[in-house]
């Protein structure tokens, strides 16, 4: 039998690395800085390298992917337009991904906590999208 809290861990991280993708999508042709944008495409690659991993291992497992919740997901995407439509400034957009970073981080966190007898590998997938989501958040600071 499966370890249901390896499963249940790989699939919330890609559902992060999705939201991470989407939101980083959502945002992109908005951003005047061309190392931004660069920033922006090297961190949408890392996750887009990750989200092919977790969803490798969850095949390996015989479970679904799962996809970002629809109601965090167009909570997002009402906040970006309305704080880009106020101001379309790279300041705006590192803040908004700032935040989406941060809440990222929090949530995994939580899952990891949660799912303790997750096996040695899933928990390091979550490490890793981690690891991604902090170095963008730091990586941003100078936008702000």
């Amino acid at each position: 039998m499966e370890n249901a809290d390896t499963i249940k861990l790989l699939q919330e991280c890609d559902a992060g690395t999705k939201m991470g993708i989407s939101s980083i999508d959502e945002i992109l042709d908005k951003v005047q800085d061309e190392k931004l944008k660069k920033l922006l495409e090297e961190s949408k690659a890392h996750h887009e390298k990750l989200e092919e991993d977790t969803s490798r291992l969850l095949s390996q497992h015989g479970a679904e992917d799962k996809e970002p919740n629809m109601m965090a997901k167009g909570m997002s995407w009402m906040k970006t337009n309305m704080k880009m439509t106020m101001d379309e400034s790279d300041a705006t957009v590192a803040d908004l991904l700032t935040d989406g970073c941060d809440m990222g981080i929090k949530s995994l966190y939580r899952y990891m906590n949660q799912y303790q007898a997750a096996d040695q590998e899933s928990k390091g997938i979550c490490e890793r999208l981690i690891a991604i989501e902090e170095r963008l958040e730091k990586d941003l600071r100078k936008y702000l």
